[in-house]
């Protein structure tokens, strides 16, 4: 009994360490695996002799193994098939040819520099091989880069795992049996990464199949479905042919996305927590069990092998791969300088240290020591100065600029004119005709369908606006389309017009802001705009009076009279937020009410209500808003 709970005790402590670090890199804007490498050898033999992993015994294998099956297909699920398409020829050079030359780099490197003997440096140059995506993702999420690199550094984290895997595994099999022919070790390569894609098109397809035709399943068992559908192709494809699993689990996440399931959504959720459970727990226990002496005993030509497969060979490697690609140098050398090791490497490394240690081949932790150096290094070196060099290389989306409006009402219509008079690009979505036929009469981008679908905000560019408002006169439905583009392309601003309530009911934990103002009585203000009653104005907050301008404006809004639109700071144009801190030197573009053009037309005899063109936009006009409010005496 006594031994079972200090089992248990090694899990909840690896637990609570991972989730820490996962915290301790979301709130320094790091890459998590930074803290939980740090946290996992503080806690191991080396530092505070709290967790003792090799206790596990042959539990840490099975962990590992079921662990990366579920961080690979979490990986292929979250795959855009579209996205792959436009870099396909640089994505299958990467993952064949890269991975030659990484191989052979790597292996030279290692035997020449870091004084390996030829087959434990191939093994180790096996090992490095891959780019982990559990670091590569997190990475471009803090780092915004333009999306045909992100999704070439992702793709290549997603697809060359399992083909790095299963050639370690080879090259382990070669080193135990020297007498293999190089066609046979080809074959066997070839054999698993054959099998495993085999069981995970039949499996991933059968899996969709079922998801769709049940419709007795609560959502919560659909996806506890699909998570024993994915361990059992797992162990499926493992019992046909050792190490195929690997392959099979990516495959069947690609096959599942490729279903267009109608939960989609939510199994992504689900699967995304997963895998940051499992990669936090894996990463504290391997990160305790290596021993930091072994790590020193590898002398400076370790560290002068990993800076050549860095600086020499993953160069090489892009620039051969990318060579008739669209991209230019800026997306390439950013590409050459982000290649981090992850999960994979470190958990293969670990089994493989055992497996030579058993055989009685020396190496083992040596391979595992220098490995582990490889992780550190490029994940200090490259994780924490991409930030740097993305925009030292100009290719950050930080700055995209333009919009995505849901909507085609009067509101709509006139902020999509506004963005156009700056010179920004805009495109309307909405699905009533006759809305949308208004807005291509006044010369606007506009498409006839629902803001949910993500193939028409694929198609409107929503990967390269700055901003995404939904504003339709239904504040719910504004709240969940918003809530939707977060899921699924995650601009840089998500605004919408929804009710006040619904922002302590989750829009706040969804980067959802609230647009203009709080409470904004959308519909009447179209029917301001519709029947003529505004007036667009602009106005200057200075430093001289800025409180008294500032609380002049609020009193406006306050009041109803007057929606700020638009705030130019500096260079950048931006929606008005309900919450916006506004400062010195912001120009604010704003309607005011303004009922006079409806006496005029009533007086006149008209009942034509007034249409929003590009020349009515030009009328934006300076009003008195910066004057300071004159105070009475006491």
């Amino acid at each position: 009994m006594e031994g079972s709970f200090e089992l248990t005790l090694q899990i909840v402590i690896a637990v609570l360490a991972g989730i820490t670090a996962q915290v301790s890199g979301e709130y320094f804007k790091v890459p998590s695996i930074v803290f939980l490498l740090l946290f996992g050898i503080l806690l191991g033999a080396d530092g505070l002799n709290i967790l003792h992993p090799h206790e596990l015994g042959v539990g840490l294998e099975v962990l590992v193994a079921l662990a990366v099956a579920i961080i690979l297909f979490e990986g292929g699920l979250n795959l855009e098939l579209r996205d792959l398409g436009r870099v396909s020829g640089s994505l299958r050079n990467l993952v064949t040819f890269g991975t030659l030359i990484t191989l052979i780099g790597g292996g030279m490197a290692a035997h020449w520099l870091a004084e390996f003997p030829w087959s434990i440096a191939f093994l180790y140059a096996s090992l490095v091989v891959v780019t982990g995506p559990t670091v590569i993702g997190p990475l471009l999420k803090q780092v915004r880069v333009d999306r045909q690199v992100a999704t070439l550094l992702e793709g290549e984290g997603v697809l060359i795992d399992p083909v790095g895997a299963i050639l370690a595994v080879v090259v382990l099999n070669t080193i135990l049996n020297s007498n293999a022919a190089p066609v046979a070790i080809f074959s066997s390569l070839m054999l698993r990464l054959g099998i495993g894609a085999m069981v995970g098109v039949i499996g991933g397809w059968l899996l969709g199949l079922f998801l769709k035709r049940t419709s007795f399943l609560s959502e919560e068992l659909k996806n506890l479905v699909v998570l024993a559908g994915l361990w059992g192709l797992f162990g499926l494809s493992q019992s046909i042919r050792s190490e195929s699993g690997l392959m099979a689990t990516v495959v069947a996440g690609i096959v599942l996305k490729a279903s267009s399931i109608p939960e989609e959504r939510l199994l992504k959720r689900f699967k995304g927590q997963l895998t940051i459970l499992c990669v936090s727990v894996l990463f504290i226990l391997l990160a305790a069990d290596l021993s930091i002496d072994s790590v020193f005993a590898l002398g400076w030509g370790s560290v002068l092998a990993v800076l050549v497969l860095m600086l020499v060979i993953r160069p090489i490697s892009i620039a051969l791969c990318t060579w008739n690609s669209s991209m230019n140098w800026r997306q390439k050398l950013f590409l050459a300088w982000i290649a981090p090791k992850g999960i994979i490497s470190a958990s293969v490394a670990s089994l493989f240290a055992i497996l030579l240690t058993e055989k009685g081949i020396n190496g083992g932790d040596a391979i595992k020591a220098l490995v582990f150096l490889t992780i550190m290094m490029t994940v200090f070196l490259q994780g924490l100065t991409a930030r740097w060099v993305a925009q030292w290389l100009q290719i950050t989306s930080s700055e995209a600029n333009g919009a995505v409006i849901i909507g085609c009402n009067s509101l709509g219509r006139l902020l999509g004119g506004l963005f156009q008079k700056e010179g920004e690009s805009v495109v309307l979505i909405d699905t009533d005709p006759e809305a949308c036929k208004k807005a291509e009469e006044e010369g606007l981008p506009v498409f006839q369908s629902s803001g949910l679908d993500p193939e028409v905000l694929e198609e409107a560019g929503i990967e390269s606006m700055g901003t995404f408002i939904a504003l339709t006169n239904n504040g719910e439905v504004n709240l969940v389309l918003a809530q939707r583009a977060v899921e699924e392309f995650q601009p840089p601003r998500v605004l919408a017009v929804f009710p006040q309530n619904s922002e302590s009911n989750g829009a706040s934990k969804t980067k959802v802001s609230q647009a203009f103002v709080s409470q904004l009585p959308i519909k009447t203000w179209n029917t301001y705009l519709e029947d003529g009653q505004f007036k667009l104005g602009v106005t200057v907050l200075k430093e001289p009076g800025f409180s008294f301008q500032q609380a002049h404006l609020q009193a406006l809004i306050r009041s109803g009279e007057l929606l700020p639109l638009l705030i130019k700071r500096e260079t950048n144009l931006q929606i008005a937020k309900a919450s916006e801190d506004w400062q010195p030197g912001d120009e604010i573009i704003f309607l005011m009410h303004d009922p006079r053009p409806k006496l005029l037309k009533r007086l006149s005899g008209g009942n034509q209500s007034s249409r929003l063109t590009l020349e009515k936009l030009t009328e934006v006009e300076e009003l008195p808003i910066a004057a300071p409010i004159s105070q009475s005496p006491n």
